[in-house]
């Protein structure tokens, strides 16, 4: 690359925007920490070509009778009979625990063993769904923390605390018996760096044991950034959500219902035709990483890495993800940061168009009654506006 670039760069935004100072408009605040340059021109350590577990992506669809033939991924919240050369996605401990899979049968399970109320693993549930013939038996679901308002380093370190408290009592090599459930949002490229960086700091651990293992990723999209009203909105946000990621090179993805609180059949099938359109037309369900390369990805994949596993042996060092739940501290760290969230979305600084822009909405609810420091729970953003 050419070395008067930059400074030919530089020179055309000054003019643009009349000013010498155009770092200080051109660097953006993001509550995650995470250091983002306007310009590019290389990375610091070039990243290896992540690997997803999946050739191909699941495409997921919330199960109903008028999609069996043209859907091979479902998720199950009850028994279907003759459900036969599909890959099923168990969202029901009561029914995981009636079902018995067939040789040619691709079952996984999405319940986690977690009980995040109560600070504990259900031993016995988690014995049970390791004894059937799953492709993956145990989830551990940080949707919730997302859709909390988790940090993204908070939500991959707690994904990382779990998987070693499984690995203390049930061995190593539960990690290749792993699902792991994650939600989306909307911060494009950040949350394509969330899952790649996941894959680079799940193998690390697994390395701990003597292993080299990748995680399976069940991404969905997320319920914090969408709204009551405008729903043509919402169908744009999970969109996107999902392209970022099926090109971070998720295992399956599923679109949760554009609908907020309610669902018709129309909405279910337009939900899982976002994905259908995206795979087909756009083809960005084959690959294992298609954004390596790209040096900003790179860039924010390294640090979001780097902050989760700091966050994850910080967590170890105190105690473990369940010790810090039962003290309350978990919980208060989520509240902090998603209570902070909120008051950028209340501030326009985290624009949500047809609520706090175009047109902006009054608030209705204070920020301080949607949130709990006592408890993990999905709050929307638009919540306090409805």
């Amino acid at each position: 690359m050419s070395v008067d670039i930059l400074p030919n760069w530089e020179n055309l935004v000054k003019k643009q925007l009349k000013t010498e100072d155009i770092y200080s408009i051109l660097n953006k605040e993001n509550l995650e920490g995470i250091v983002v340059k306007p310009f590019y021109s290389e990375v610091q350590k070039p990243l290896a070509n992540l690997p997803k577990v999946e050739e191909n992506t699941h495409l997921v669809a919330r199960y109903h009778e008028s999609l069996e033939e043209d859907v091979f991924a479902f998720i199950l919240d009850h028994n279907v009979e003759n459900l036969e050369q599909k890959t099923i996605f168990i969202n029901n401990k009561d029914l995981a625990g009636h079902i018995s899979p067939k040789e040619e049968d691709q079952y996984f399970s999405l319940i986690d063993v977690f009980d995040e109320k109560k600070g504990i693993i259900d031993d016995q549930l988690a014995k049970e769904l390791l004894s059937k013939d799953f492709k993956r038996n145990i989830c551990i679901d940080i949707s919730l923390h997302q859709n909390a308002g988790a940090a993204i380093y908070q939500q991959l370190g707690i994904a990382l605390a779990k998987t070693k408290e499984l690995a203390e009592v049930y061995g190593s090599e539960i990690l290749n018996k792993l699902i792991f459930r994650i939600a989306v949002g909307g911060n494009y490229f950040f949350e394509m760096a969330k899952l790649r960086a996941f894959k680079i700091v799940f193998n690390q651990l697994s390395k701990e044991y003597g292993l080299n293992e990748i995680p399976y990723i069940f991404a969905e999209t997320s319920l914090r950034n969408k709204a009551v009203a405008d729903s043509e909105n919402n169908l744009i946000r999970s969109t996107l959500e999902l392209a970022s990621a099926m090109i971070a090179g998720a295992d399956a993805v599923f679109s949760n219902n554009y609908l907020v609180n309610r669902s018709t059949d129309n909405s279910e099938e337009i939900s899982f035709k976002q994905q259908i359109v995206l795979a087909y037309e756009s083809i960005v369900n084959v690959f294992d990483d298609a954004s390596n390369g790209s040096y900003y990805v790179e860039d924010i994949t390294r640090q979001i890495a780097e902050k989760s596993w700091a966050f994850f042996i910080e967590m170890e060092e105190a105690g473990g993800y369940l010790g810090l739940l039962n003290q309350g501290i978990i919980q208060k760290k989520i509240h902090d940061h998603a209570v902070e969230e909120q008051k950028w979305v209340e501030e326009g600084k985290i624009k949500l168009i047809g609520v706090n822009l175009y047109p902006k909405l009054d608030v209705k609810r204070p920020t301080e009654s949607l949130y709990s420091e006592k408890e993990i729970k999905a709050v929307r953003w638009a919540e306090m506006f409805e």
